[in-house]
């Protein structure tokens, strides 16, 4: 069998992407960070993380209009 990784318990905001950082936020807003933390994000179902990667593109769209 594989290896279980180990669940990430901190995060360095500083070391990771600016759509790491997104992710990480619409987790928080969405109320599922606590969760990510503890079990990792293997440990989401489907519908969550479909609404997370959903979100995501949103706020991408979003920014792109208003930087025109």
């Amino acid at each position: 069998m594989g290896k279980k990784k180990e669940p990430e318990k901190e995060i360095d905001l500083d070391e990771l992407t600016p759509q790491e950082k997104l992710k990480y936020e619409i987790a928080e807003e969405l109320g599922l960070l606590d969760q990510v933390l503890e079990n990792g994000w293997k440990s989401l179902p489907a519908k969550d993380t479909g609404r997370i990667g959903g979100l995501i593109t949103r706020r991408k769209k979003m920014l792109e209009k208003t930087q025109e």
